[in-house]
């Protein structure tokens, strides 16, 4: 059985200053600070004129901070399932941003959004949270219904390949570089975790499930092993 939303939820209240380091990012994360660096280039660069943002599953906020290097001042709307992440994010950010902030703690599954609120929408090391492929879907159209016409998405994720043998060979790098980041223990316990946590999904899978809710045109930023850090537009 996976965890169920509570206990990923406690597990992340408990894990605040991993989340908190704007200049290496996740070090489970392979790259991450330059799917940190490309995604919120492109935003910015997608939508230079943008007032309103959202990012899901924020964390301590790091996309958010970045993009505001580029798109300062911008409105905020935070959301992730833990309210120790919540704070410190509002924290971090509210220095560099004299628009409003709000903060939400909740699943973006059962979250209510506007229409057309939004210019762009991050979400970061999220969506692998997410079970079945309905609910994929209904994730994925939420959020194009939620973006302005022009705005855009960009996602940096955990992915799988759906060749058993590619998805080996990918999951064996991904151990041999969890290894080097500090020791073997260390590959063991992310390793333990995301089998009960994470239902990631291919890069594929999710580029065409952007194109199936409506999105114009999808954008592949950066892809290493089992990560991938991609967008689209409205």
């Amino acid at each position: 059985m996976k965890s169920t939303v509570d206990q990923i939820r406690e597990r992340f209240d408990k894990d605040v200053e991993r989340f908190s380091n704007l200049e290496t990012g996740q070090l489970s994360t392979i790259d991450a600070p330059l799917a940190l660096e490309l995604i919120t280039n492109a935003a910015a660069t997608a939508n230079p004129h943008a007032t309103h943002i959202l990012d899901i599953g924020c964390g301590a906020g790091n996309y958010t901070l970045k993009v505001l290097q580029e798109l300062p001042n911008l409105n905020v709307t935070l959301v992730d399932l833990s309210q120790p992440m919540l704070q410190r994010a509002v924290q971090r950010i509210r220095p560099f941003t004299k628009g409003d902030i709000a903060a939400t703690q909740a699943d973006i599954r059962h979250l209510s959004l506007v229409e057309s609120r939004f210019d762009i929408i991050f979400a970061a090391t999220v969506f692998h949270h997410l079970r079945t492929d309905d609910e994929w879907k209904a994730v994925f159209a939420r959020c194009y219904a939620a973006l302005k016409p022009s705005g855009s998405m960009w996602i940096s994720d955990l992915i799988e390949h759906s060749t058993p043998s590619i998805q080996a060979m990918m999951w064996r790098r991904y151990g041999e570089y969890l290894a080097q980041v500090k020791d073997t223990q260390y590959r063991d316990d992310v390793f333990a975790y995301i089998e009960k946590e994470d239902t990631p999904r291919s890069l594929l899978f999710q580029i065409d499930l952007l194109r199936e809710v409506g999105f114009r045109s999808v954008e592949v930023l950066h892809k290493n092993s089992c990560f991938a850090a991609f967008g689209a537009l409205k």
